[in-house]
């Protein structure tokens, strides 16, 4: 879907009319996935605990900084990782890998205005592990348009946690789930099913 932010980048350009200029002094989010949407999360090896196992998605840098340029939406970061601060996941292997994809996406201009990391186990179900939205009560006040806000991520909990926020997802997928997004009746919620940043944008 070529365009997917055609609007907003006119309403920064400038070219709007007054009721849109009074429906942007509401902040819309890009709430962004981590594992398999900024970076490569091979399927054998899930938990990128160091430096060697980082590879950023393909065209992210290109396509994701220029979304953050040319258009007013916040980057928020949510993210589940697995039993984070146990002794299979401990903190120390995790935070040079996390400090190194938000220092090295800030030098291409893409700046995160919050992370959110749920650090629980599946079993736990916890509600602030998504596709639960615990983490960010923050987003459901006047300040916040989460109707025009987007969830992109590359799993099912991403597209559930953007119905639970009444925003819309776009799955990084090539298109093995859309049988699956139509089935759980989230067809209306997912915008976009690709694997290509330039799609996105």
């Amino acid at each position: 879907m070529p365009g997917l932010f055609t609007d907003y980048r006119r309403q920064a350009s400038g070219k709007q009319s007054s009721s849109e200029r009074i429906e942007t002094t509401m902040k819309k989010v890009l709430f962004i996935d981590r594992d398999g949407t900024l970076i490569n999360e091979p399927m054998e090896d899930p938990q990128i605990d160091s430096l060697d196992k980082l590879k950023f998605t393909p065209g992210v840098f290109t396509w994701l900084g220029r979304i953050a340029r040319e258009t007013g939406y916040e980057l928020v970061m949510v993210s589940n990782q697995d039993g984070l601060g146990t002794a299979s996941f401990p903190e120390e292997t995790f935070w040079p890998v996390q400090n190194m994809i938000i220092n090295t996406l800030a030098g291409e201009g893409i700046h995160f205005e919050a992370i959110h990391i749920d650090h629980s186990l599946p079993h736990e179900n916890k509600p602030t592990r998504k596709p639960g939205i615990g983490m960010l009560d923050k987003y459901f006040s006047d300040q916040y348009d989460l109707k025009n806000s987007i969830v992109i991520g590359d799993r099912m909990t991403d597209v559930e946690m953007a119905k639970n926020l009444g925003a819309t997802c776009i799955l990084i997928n090539d298109g093995s789930l859309q049988q699956k997004v139509a089935e759980m009746g989230l067809s209306s919620v997912c915008q976009l099913i690709t694997h290509n940043w330039k799609e996105i944008y």
